[in-house]
């Protein structure tokens, strides 16, 4: 038996869309649009923690699906050392998205696994996403063969958010939540809390729940209250 298709929100978070993506490099976004239709080559994504990788390949993955394009989105942490067992799997994908290419980098079993499933898509037509903290120039990779694949990607380049970045990020997502979230109630949460990405959705998931137990407006006071300080 099949197993069951999980709705397109919970495989690729809602707020992890090209739409909610702040502050993109000139041409990013088409780009990977383009990608997900399948009307574009490969393409290599860095940047520092949290600033958007992820985000991105989820993006193009949901969207990808919602053309009808077989997706398959993989974490590189949950297989490192056995790379080439989870690409096979992933074989019937028309899009694989790989995401921390740094964790898998120096171990050559993985790299040759990821050098031939490579070879493969592209041989057949099928599109890879990559997603890394460096280019391809600076992965410390044992095998050449692979830096020459990666380096022919089309590559995008991310930069960290400043705080009006941020501040964008909170708005938009809180408008998504149905939240009213003022400039000050922000300017309040980027001062006190910790302001990557990830934590300031998880932050955000918290004060929906208790602006909602509490029929509460998002004020800087109720802010204190919840949160302290």
């Amino acid at each position: 038996m099949a197993p069951a298709q999980l709705p397109l929100a919970l495989r690729f978070p809602p707020d992890q869309r090209f739409e909610t993506f702040v502050a993109a490099p000139d041409g990013a976004l088409a780009q990977l649009r383009a990608l997900a239709r399948g009307d574009a080559g490969s393409v290599y994504v860095a940047g520092a923690s949290t600033t958007g990788k992820t985000h991105l390949l989820l993006a193009a993955c949901a969207e990808a699906e919602q053309a009808g394009r077989r997706v398959a989105y993989l974490p590189m942490l949950a297989a490192a050392g056995r790379l080439r067992d989870a690409l096979d799997a992933l074989e019937q994908a028309d899009l694989v998205a790989l995401d921390g290419l740094d964790i898998v980098a120096g171990n050559r079993d993985d790299e040759i696994a990821l050098f031939d499933a490579h070879n493969r898509a592209h041989d057949a037509g099928r599109r890879m996403l990559y997603a890394a903290r460096v280019m391809p120039d600076a992965l410390p990779l044992t095998l050449p063969d692979l830096r020459s694949r990666l380096s022919q990607c089309a590559r995008i380049a991310l930069e960290p958010l400043d705080d009006a970045g941020r501040a964008d990020v909170l708005r938009l997502r809180a408008q998504r939540r149905g939240l009213q979230l003022d400039d000050a109630a922000i300017d309040w949460l980027l001062k006190r809390v910790d302001r990557d990405l990830v934590t300031l959705t998880v932050l955000l998931d918290r004060l929906d729940r208790e602006s909602l137990a509490a029929q509460r407006r998002l004020t800087v006071p109720f802010l204190r209250q919840v949160l302290g300080g």
